[in-house]
């Protein structure tokens, strides 16, 4: 399914930049740096308090969303490939690095994501075909739920075959 609202244009950011946003426990926008808002192309007001889904590109599988969730909720830190929608349609690639915040006492009180340029030799001979399969999977059930567990199982037997953890997975990916 082809969304009307995406432009095809893809974005770039430069190497030696850092996307950075925070978001309060529920996944609401507290914090976006100047390399957010330009990539995306918002303003500042457009984006606090706002969920941080209102990048997410719909080609983006929901199985890695949801395993990224799993894996911050539960207080570990993750690295994923993830494709975002700016503003206008338009979309860019990241490697991000999702940690959870914690204030004095230990207690996880939001999340922080530092994003960077991925290798795009790792998007196109890995990322995009591996991304293409799961959302195919997804958008092959008419229940969203049944997608999502379908892609589910689809990432997690590929890890298994590899026997790996989904952090090695991309680990290896990144020391290629």
């Amino acid at each position: 399914m082809k969304d009307s609202s995406l432009t095809g244009v893809e974005r770039f950011f430069d190497t030696n930049e850092l996307i950075v946003s925070k978001t309060n426990l529920k996944g609401h926008l507290t914090y976006c740096n100047d390399i957010f808002l330009k990539i995306a192309g918002y303003t500042e007001q457009e984006c606090l308090g706002k969920p941080h889904s209102m990048i997410r590109h719909p080609n983006m599988p929901r199985c890695v969303f949801h395993m990224l969730w799993q894996t911050i909720q539960n207080g570990q830190e993750i690295f994923a490939y993830v494709v975002n929608r700016c503003k206008n349609g338009d979309h860019y690639w990241v490697l991000a690095h999702v940690t959870p915040s914690r204030n004095a006492a230990g207690t996880v009180t939001g999340y922080h994501s530092s994003r960077r340029v991925p290798d795009r030799a790792t998007l196109e001979g890995q990322i995009i075909p591996l991304y293409d399969k799961l959302l195919a999977e997804e958008r092959r059930h008419a229940n969203r739920k049944d997608g999502l567990n379908a892609s589910m199982k689809m990432l997690t037997e590929m890890l298994q075959s590899e026997g790996r953890a989904y952090d090695e997975f991309i680990a290896k990916l990144q020391a290629a």
